[in-house]
């Protein structure tokens, strides 16, 4: 049983480009994260396809308080 994680059917894959407008970064910065390993992605024929949760999991990870 995947415990903590939704069904495949409900996953909800952003693209490239979608990621880098959520994190307000370029593209160049996904595909590094993604090729380091600090982003999970898959392929899908030459592209990459990055889960939603994935990019929610990180910033809540990264998120940093000031002060």
């Amino acid at each position: 049983m995947n415990r903590g994680k939704a069904p495949l059917e409900e996953v909800r894959f952003l693209t490239v480009a979608e990621v880098a407008t959520i994190m307000r970064v370029s593209k160049m910065t996904v595909y590094r994260m993604v090729h380091s390993g600090a982003l999970p992605a898959i392929r899908v024929g030459r592209s990459y396809r990055v889960p939603e949760r994935a990019v929610h999991d990180y910033l809540r990870e990264a998120f940093v308080e000031a002060g």
